[in-house]
């Protein structure tokens, strides 16, 4: 296997986990060089994955600026540097190179539905023309197996439900879709138990919603604070219309 095929694997390897991953390019030079010009390598958190640009100091550098660019909390994706090995780096080459960092899926917008229904295969949809990664949990194979093929979409096979509450990131946005109001309390409860997220809905009628908030109560849930019904208040009841209500709200309380 090439070596740029290696990088394609990792890249798309990457893209499916959803585990965040910089990639280094050797975009220009000058003077001697410890690579040829396009040479790429990965790096994680962890550091580098694969590939090289030239190995020793200049390699060290660039590790250490990619892995301080995933820590960041900076929103731009790219950033060109160019480095005097002498000058800069400390090297006896002379030359001078300029390196393209590019960021992906660090900091992202992270989804979570509940329930693989109609609803959540339209949801899943229009979310995947978003800029966001999106996990959906269901106990049945083949309702996630409708869901739309994205690499932007995470299938998990889980039983209980609830179970997967702890695996979610902080700061995710949570929608609960399941099959209805006995198998979304648990979800719930848990949630509000345990976790703490900046949008957390359930679908359904206010009717449902005070059931809901009268049994959590009388759970042990002192204050059951979360959205239901959800989506914005326009269209119509298909799956697809209130997918997109659904998500209009969620990019208006992520702008808010």
């Amino acid at each position: 296997m090439s070596l740029f095929t290696g990088i394609v694997e990792s890249m798309r390897e990457f893209d499916q986990t959803g585990e965040a991953f910089v990639c280094v390019t050797l975009a220009g030079a000058k003077g001697s060089i410890p690579q040829e010009i396009g040479a790429k390598m990965l790096v994680t958190e962890a550091g580098r994955s694969c590939g090289t640009i030239g190995g020793g100091r200049v390699e060290e550098a660039a590790i250490k600026r990619a892995r301080e660019l995933l820590a960041s909390e900076g929103e731009s994706p790219c950033e060109l540097i160019e480095w005097n090995l002498q000058k800069d780096i400390g090297m006896t080459c002379g030359g001078v190179v300029t390196f393209l960092f590019e960021v992906f899926h660090a900091h992202a917008w992270r989804i979570a539905v509940f329930g693989a229904g109609h609803v959540s295969q339209a949801l899943a949809g229009v979310l995947a023309n978003l800029s966001c990664r999106v996990d959906v949990f269901d106990t049945r194979p083949a309702m996630l197996a409708l869901l739309p093929n994205s690499s932007c979409i995470t299938r998990h096979l889980v039983e209980p439900l609830e179970n997967a509450v702890e695996t979610i990131p902080d700061g995710a946005f949570v929608a609960v879709m399941t099959q209805g109001h006995r198998s979304d309390k648990p979800v719930l409860e848990r949630i509000l138990r345990t976790r703490q997220f900046p949008y957390l809905g359930v679908i359904g009628s206010a009717s449902k919603a005070a059931v809901l908030r009268r049994e959590l109560r009388e759970s042990g849930i002192a204050d059951p604070v979360f959205r239901c019904p959800i989506g914005l208040p326009f269209g119509k009841n298909s799956p697809e219309e209130i997918a997109i209500s659904v998500a209009a709200e969620m990019l208006q309380v992520r702008g808010a």
